[in-house]
């Protein structure tokens, strides 16, 4: 089986679908027949070749990246302009079955274009800002880009959501879609869980990036409260975002500057020493897919205190591994954080729980889930036709050779549409 895979963020690049591609991409790379090309963008300004593993290749388009953590629409578009060629070059010397694409912007347009040129049956896995609607920040693109999102659903074999909160919506912008279920996961041994604490301040933790949709403001209005209620806690944010700097002036507005930590960019290697040293995770978020900081959080045996949006269904059990609130509601997040903190053994005992259901919740299932998916795409017969199909006999001498020059898959610098962000995946 060999699959095309597109994707614009790939570690470091990006943000949690680069990082779920990632680990999929290292429990796949043990299938003995699944070949996969992987093309996402490179940092620098030359395309890139990666030997990901025995079977497993990386393509890297150059777009000239100004910010790992998040692309432009000049990124994105640039990033479109060359994956489509290259992958298309690649496709007529040695046919794919179909195309993964991880997001409907910008790879599932890319994907959408190979499918009209040759055929290519594609599915494609929706990022969470890619659906009309999920984030307010890009209201004003939306009505752009929803044809297109439209388009690229619709003549896709599969759609694949990552919890029943991401189909609903899907289902809201179009109908006819019925998305498949296919979860994020988490490697539980890469966390161990902090130990447990008595007394001092509450030490809470928020993994995401400093964006509005994100609510870091909710959660430094609840710290004000609890502060003028007599109960200690500490912030601690991991990440970094165009918000950074108001969050900074707002916690210094409030009078709690001593109390918030901005850690900034923390590498990956890094990420389980910081939930270790936390008593409680908190994500105020006005929408998430599946959030994989909250799994993390669930691996490192944190209790959840999170918004009812999508995942949280999924993620957790109320009142057993953590609390809900809805979406701005300040009074109850700061509630919770207050019974938590006057509660230390329900702490350890929600911290217990998150750590049992990160458990369930393993790559390897994921995995497993998506070579489901995979024999459910070649199962319905929907196998591509190259525009330029070679002959059996020079099938692996043309393989070697590609493999090569991977140089001559370039087409030009690319669109230039500068933008202060786009819609991608892992936004």
């Amino acid at each position: 089986m060999r699959i095309l895979m597109l994707n614009n963020e790939f570690p470091p690049l990006g943000g949690g679908t680069g990082s779920v591609n990632q680990a999929l991409l290292q429990r796949l790379a043990h299938v003995a027949d699944l070949e996969i090309d992987l093309f996402t963008a490179a940092l620098g300004r030359a395309p890139e070749r990666e030997q990901f593993s025995e079977r497993i290749r990386l393509y890297k388009v150059p777009v000239d990246n100004r910010d790992i953590h998040h692309s432009s629409n000049r990124e994105l578009l640039t990033y479109a302009a060359l994956a489509l060629p290259a992958a298309l070059a690649r496709h007529r010397a040695l046919p794919y079955d179909f195309c993964f694409a991880w997001s409907a912007v910008p790879a599932g347009s890319v994907a959408l274009a190979l499918h009209r040129l040759c055929g290519l049956p594609y599915l494609v896995r929706v990022s969470g800002p890619d659906i009309p609607g999920f984030e307010e920040r890009y209201a004003r693109l939306y009505p752009v880009l929803t044809p297109i999102i439209r388009s690229v659903w619709r003549n896709a074999t599969l759609v694949v959501a990552k919890c029943d909160g991401e189909a609903t919506m899907i289902r809201r912008v179009d109908p006819s879609i019925a998305p498949v279920l296919a979860p994020n996961g988490v490697d539980v041994r890469a966390f161990r869980m902090a130990a447990p604490r008595n007394n001092g301040p509450l030490r809470i933790i928020c993994v995401a990036r400093l964006i509005e949709r994100k609510g870091q403001r909710h959660l430094l209005a609840a710290l004000r409260r609890l502060r003028d209620a007599g109960v200690t806690a500490t912030v601690e944010f991991v990440g970094t975002g165009d918000a950074a700097q108001a969050y900074r002036a707002e916690a210094n507005r409030l009078g709690i500057a001593d109390q918030v930590t901005f850690a900034g960019y923390v590498p990956r290697e890094q990420i389980a020493d910081h939930y270790a040293a936390a008593d409680v995770f908190v994500l105020p978020s006005y929408n998430e897919g599946m959030s994989v900081a909250t799994l993390e959080a669930m691996a490192a045996g944190l209790p959840l205190v999170v918004t009812r949006t999508g995942g949280t269904a999924e993620l957790v059990q109320e009142g057993e591994n953590g609390l809900t609130f809805a979406w701005g509601d300040v009074e109850t997040l700061v509630q919770h954080l207050a019974y938590l903190a006057a509660n230390r053994e329900v702490v350890q005992q929600m911290g217990a729980a998150s750590r049992r259901r990160a458990e369930r919740m393993s790559w390897e299932a994921v995995a497993a889930r998506y070579l489901e998916i995979f024999d459910r795409m070649l199962n319905q017969g929907v196998h591509g036709t190259a525009c330029m199909v070679e002959s059996p006999q020079d099938h692996d001498a043309r393989r070697d050779e590609d493999d090569g020059d991977y140089s001559g898959d370039r087409a030009g610098g690319g669109p230039d549409q500068t933008a202060a962000g786009g819609v991608s995946a892992g936004l």
